[in-house]
């Protein structure tokens, strides 16, 4: 196991809202599932707010500009300006303008997010392969995309048009339930052309490196529901996460991390941001949080004593982190995930 490897998630003495001077916050999922506010959002962010913590809200989610993203947040009672939302259709349009003359125009498969990010960076959208773009600019335009779009897309990269793609999340969390993302709609134009975009959200250095230059974060805690994106954005980007369960990761997931999908904190939802962590401690062969005992042995994790569901959860993450080491965890939790409810 070479230095450097999450084996446990970490304690802090301090609620989070004072230990970290902005928070990168995920949307969907984090926020808000579809159009509604999942629980204990709004009054938790309101009071990280109040205690001075700067909230910014990062999403990989091309579709709605800034404007539409915080008057959504707005209308659900959370305070937010344009200039608190970053999104990856900003993140990739400033990956194309640095790449192609000013005034270029691009090729644009997706809403109306994209289109006025491109013209921020001073691009000009286009709709049709026979528009002469210099690039073609990919992210989710929402569940009733047509399917001509993709086709327009593989027209202008079969004449060598490079493409570039907001992000590649397969799946996106709607009020119905778990929907096909821009990850899949990216993967249909893939196997048409067998082209491979540049991509910019999550997890990739674009998108970091978008967030820090709009918020100026000095020290950052990265919040979000999803391993292969903000947690593994957070590890790429160097800075400290917190993931909630409120999304798509569920506890089986969360134990077979590989060490660039560990977070540094676990929480239910988002009145982690208020609170410290608890500190985990060796006992024996196993790892104790609160009144849990976890242990790893034979072909599953093992959970003893009882307690805050959470406090299993993160005790159970030491042992697995810990047995699955630069890999991840191959031990069957199911039955002492169970025992948290989870």
């Amino acid at each position: 196991m070479s230095q450097g490897v999450r084996t446990e998630p970490e304690g802090s003495g301090r609620p989070l809202s004072e230990a970290y001077d902005t928070a990168l916050l995920d949307l969907d999922g984090v926020v808000y599932a579809g159009g509604d506010a999942i629980a204990h959002a709004v009054d938790s962010l309101a009071a990280a707010r109040a205690g001075g913590m700067r909230l910014a809200y990062v999403t990989n989610n091309a579709l709605r500009t800034p404007d539409a993203v915080a008057g959504h947040l707005t209308d659900l009672g959370i305070r937010a300006e344009a200039s608190d939302v970053v999104t990856s259709a900003q993140a990739v349009a400033r990956l194309i303008a640095d790449q192609v003359p000013p005034g270029a125009r691009v090729l644009v498969i997706g809403g109306e997010g994209l289109r006025v990010a491109l013209r921020e960076r001073g691009l000009e959208p286009v709709e049709s392969a026979e528009d002469a773009p210099v690039a073609v600019a990919q992210g989710y335009g929402g569940p009733d995309m047509p399917w001509g779009r993709f086709a327009e897309a593989c027209y202008a990269l079969h004449r060598g048009v490079p493409w570039f793609a907001s992000n590649t999340d397969l799946t996106i969390p709607s009020a119905r339930g778990i929907a096909p993302g821009n990850g899949a709609a990216v993967e249909v134009v893939r196997i048409a052309t067998g082209a491979e975009p540049q991509v910019a959200g999550k997890p990739l250095p674009p998108m970091h490196r978008e967030t820090i230059l709009r918020t100026g974060a000095r020290r950052p805690l990265v919040v979000g529901d999803r391993l292969d994106t903000d947690i593994e954005g957070a590890f790429n980007g160097g800075v400290d996460s917190l993931l909630v369960l409120t999304g798509v990761t569920d506890g089986p997931r969360l134990l077979a991390a590989p060490p660039e999908h560990r977070p540094t904190y676990v929480d239910a939802d988002l009145r982690g941001l208020l609170t410290g962590q608890p500190e985990i401690t060796r006992e024996g062969d196993g790892f104790r949080c609160g009144g849990w005992t976890a242990t790893a042995g034979g072909d599953a994790l093992a959970l003893s004593g009882d307690g805050q569901p959470m406090d299993g959860l993160r005790a159970l993450c030491a042992a697995a982190w810990t047995a699955g080491g630069e890999s991840g965890c191959a031990l069957d939790g199911g039955k002492a995930l169970a025992k948290l409810g989870l």
